[in-house]
């Protein structure tokens, strides 16, 4: 039955589009949709608002599967998985007087992928940490599409697994971190809404998703809201990734359209993933220096004078200090980041 209503969603993606092709304003009228073989498919707004109703209407049937695995000083490469029962927690290297990292992969990964690698390696260099790695790569199906229905499920299992953790073993929210990349920071996004408004410290959105996910739709998307203070590095704005600021602080390395070193990178997939590569060296080298803009066209153009600010991106001191939006020179190759 599962496996009817996902082929049943999945074909409606053959209609025709209303939308002809020059009057196509991606994340406007429609989008275009990533496919697994690396190229995009367009889909009217119209329809993907319909899709997704039909796919809110018959979430309880769909697979959801999600797993944790925990990373700390006496297990940094392997993880112990663990799950909502007092009894993994209890043996498990969990700490709760250690802040506690959660971090939740994109679309077409799993819990073993390098971003997460990264993540890991990056706060575990830091001190002592419970980092928590998401895997919810099972919840895929379909493709990109269909895998974005898994997105408001998957982040109630997180949010719920947090208020466990919370409530029965001592996990202080107010030293918490999300962080998400692509889908996975809209997963972020949905599981500060499921802790509630505001209880989550920080949530780091890296160059979250933007297909299918309607700026002026923030219940159904990361929002300023989700967290006490919520940021988003945009590193693919416009094609992958969100455009607009979503974050509280908004950071735009290089301008948030695309990164140097990543070639024509015409599907921006290397763009994309290098929010990943500068938030890992962000925890580590803290070298991030940022320009205050006006607004985030104006971070676009590279227009927000040469003055570093007292911000950069990254830091783990930004929700107590920062609102707005940031332009980020970056360089080529690593170190990515232009302060000491």
């Amino acid at each position: 039955m599962k496996a009817a209503c996902i082929i049943g969603l999945v074909a409606l993606l053959s209609t025709v589009s209303a939308v002809p092709v020059d009057d196509r304003a991606n994340g406007e009228n429609g989008w275009y949709v990533p496919q697994e073989d690396g190229s995009f498919e367009w889909i009217d707004l119209d329809d993907a608002e319909d899709l997704w109703a039909k796919g809110e209407a018959m979430e309880d049937r769909l697979p959801n599967p999600v797993s944790f695995y925990l990373y700390t000083h006496s297990n940094p490469t392997k993880g112990q998985k663990i799950t909502t029962k007092n009894s993994s927690i209890a043996s498990s290297h969990f700490n709760k007087d250690h802040p506690t990292r959660i971090v939740i992969h994109g679309w077409t990964q799993s819990y073993k992928d390098s971003m997460n690698t990264e993540i890991t390696k990056a706060w575990l260099s830091r001190g002592n940490y419970n980092v928590i790695i998401v895997d919810w790569s099972r919840a895929r199906f379909n493709g990109y599409l269909s895998s974005s229905y898994a997105v408001p499920g998957a982040g109630a299992k997180v949010g719920n697994m947090i208020k466990f953790l919370n409530q029965s073993h001592g996990l202080a929210l107010d030293s918490l971190y999300v962080i998400g990349h692509s889908l996975g920071a809209h997963i972020a996004g949905y599981a500060g809404k499921t802790v509630g408004k505001g209880l989550i410290r920080t949530i780091i959105g890296l160059d979250p998703a933007r297909p299918l996910f309607s700026y002026n739709k923030p219940n159904k998307r990361l929002s300023s809201d989700d967290a006490y203070y919520v940021e988003s590095i945009h590193t693919n704005g416009g094609n992958l990734g969100f455009l607009e600021p979503i974050g509280k602080g908004a950071f735009y390395p290089n301008g948030g359209l695309s990164q140097p070193g990543c070639g024509s990178d015409f599907q921006g997939i290397c763009s994309h993933s290098r929010s990943v590569t500068y938030y890992a060296e962000a925890v580590t080298k803290n070298n991030f220096g940022a320009m205050k803009c006006d607004s985030y066209m104006v971070a676009i153009n590279k227009m927000c004078g040469n003055t570093y600010s007292t911000i950069r991106m990254g830091d783990e001191s930004n929700a107590d200090k920062v609102e707005g939006v940031f332009y980020v020179p970056v360089n080529s190759y690593a170190p990515h980041g232009n302060i000491n």
